[in-house]
């Protein structure tokens, strides 16, 4: 895409306001792909974002995260009961409503191809039925080597659907173990799925993962073990150490479901409502939503000084100065601080 004037982005921004699937799969097309007017884009979209609520839903592989994620989909689009409503657009927290039917979008973050370097769809497949349905819209996503569980930027696509009009965004992350804590950063409400049966349950929640659950999930629950893990979250929640600002009084409910039969969706749907209730109080949610924006806005300078030092320096330059460091003509630490002009003299 060439360039694009300002009134091709109001354009295209009207057209993703007015609910148009296409101008929204070009939107996070050219934000996934970096392309021309992909900043301006964004930048005329952020806005009318903000509204939507985020839940992020993550686990170790095999722990149904799909499954529950398609569930939950279903469930907020059949039942018309909104897990949580910004108060301007309409009913309060868990009143159901028969005239407004709730609009959700889904980001699936995927494994990369290392053939193609896409998304490796799996089990996007039993969410397909979904595409009939205009109040649902699904993206995948590749990680594209990103670490933590999300691709680098998932959070700009939540920006496209939420500006879009979407009230509740999905965020499944890829699954990669007990490091996925980005999606606490990114998400509302954090949902952790474990399954008993899967080796040592206890290390399966330690460590950060622990610490990111707003709510817990044991899906899979009528297999035999599903009691000690819920032994097991109790006894750490017992022994962990005093929770954020926004979190404090709140302890993670632990909610039992069979996603694949539907069971436990509706008490999953309630425990989200719940919490957002809780964030309701105070400004609890506005609270999180700084400490998120604050660990965004570096990572977000941290990727333009990044490309920025990578454009001045071009493939040949940094080829070279590999070269004289690998030959010790030069040492990397002076090279940096020249490079970005972070030395003592400066």
């Amino acid at each position: 895409m060439k360039a694009a004037t300002n009134s091709d982005i109001r354009n295209w921004v009207d057209a993703l306001r007015a609910g148009d699937a296409r101008a929204v799969a070009r939107a996070i097309s050219a934000v996934e792909n970096r392309t021309p007017g992909w900043s301006d884009l964004l930048k005329g979209l952020f806005p009318y974002s903000g509204q939507a609520r985020v839940i992020g839903v993550t686990g170790a592989p095999g722990a149904g995260k799909s499954t529950l994620v398609d569930q939950l989909a279903r469930w907020y689009r059949r039942s018309n009961s909104p897990p949580f409503l910004p108060k301007e657009r309409g009913d309060k927290v868990g009143e159901p409503s028969s005239e407004v039917r709730r609009t959700v979008g889904i980001i699936a973050v995927d494994p990369t191809s290392p053939f193609t370097g896409g998304a490796i769809l799996g089990d996007r497949i039993r969410m397909q039925e979904h595409f009939s349905d205009a109040g649902i819209y699904i993206r995948s996503m590749a990680t594209r080597g990103s670490l933590g569980g999300l691709a680098r930027t998932t959070a700009d696509v939540a920006t496209v659907l939420d500006a879009s009009g979407r009230d509740v965004i999905l965020v499944e992350t890829v699954g990669v173990g007990q490091d996925e804590v980005e999606i606490m950063r990114l998400a509302d409400i954090t949902i952790v799925i474990l399954v008993p049966g899967m080796g040592d349950d206890v290390q399966s929640i330690k460590a950060g993962i622990m610490e990111i659950a707003d709510i817990f999930v044991i899906n899979k629950s009528d297999r035999e073990g599903a009691e000690r893990v819920e032994r097991e979250i109790r006894a750490l929640q017992s022994l962990s150490g005093q929770r954020d600002d926004s979190r404090v009084g709140w302890v993670p409910p632990i909610v039992k479901t069979v996603a694949s039969e539907g069971k436990g969706v509706a008490e999953t749907a309630a425990a989200i409502a719940e919490y957002e209730e809780y964030l309701q109080k105070e400004n609890r949610g506005r609270y999180r939503r700084i400490q998120n924006w604050q660990e965004r806005l570096v990572e977000m300078l941290r990727d333009a000084m990044l490309e920025k030092a990578r454009a001045q320096l071009g493939d040949g330059n940094l080829a070279r100065l590999a070269a004289e460091i690998t030959e010790h003509k030069r040492d990397p630490y002076t090279l940096v601080e020249e490079l970005a002009g972070t030395g003592e003299g400066n």
